[in-house]
């Protein structure tokens, strides 16, 4: 089985503590992000979601966060409730001043193969670029 991941980065205009505090505040991640009822970035906390395609079939997402570096990175478990599969997921920011590179890799994606067509690394590579490119995008441009 071949390993699958997904990386995605983008360079924001907005500095480093701006884009962590959007990626790790439940109340900043519920105005971009996926609806959280619970979320702390700390290492063993664990969170749940509903996601999946829009007009489709929504899976229970059972996520635990696994490392921090405050301000720097967070990483999380990714798996769906009742299937097969196991991925990580991390998220790092690289401070250049007034702006933040944010690099998200989800890696164990091959885990996941046998799922179904909405779990390959196509579904993945689109998900996240919507995610960084747009919903984050849009947050951080149009905050006050």
């Amino acid at each position: 089985m071949k390993a699958e991941k997904v990386i995605v980065e983008r360079t924001f205009k907005a500095p480093a503590d701006k884009v962590w505090s959007a990626i790790t505040d439940i109340s900043e991640m519920k105005n971009w992000f996926f609806q959280l009822a619970e979320f702390e970035p700390k290492v063993g906390f664990k969170f749940d979601f509903m996601g999946g395609p829009e007009n489709g079939k929504q899976y229970l997402h059972l996520c635990e966060v696994n490392e921090v570096i405050e301000g720097k990175k967070i990483a999380y478990t990714w798996r769906y409730d009742n299937y097969p599969g196991n991925s990580l997921v991390c998220w790092e920011l690289i401070d250049k001043g007034e702006e933040t590179l944010l690099r998200i890799t989800h890696t164990g994606l091959e885990t996941f193969a046998e799922i179904g067509e909405e779990f390959q690394k196509e579904s993945f590579n689109e998900g996240w670029n919507y995610f960084v490119h747009t919903a984050l995008k849009n947050y951080l441009e149009t905050e006050a």
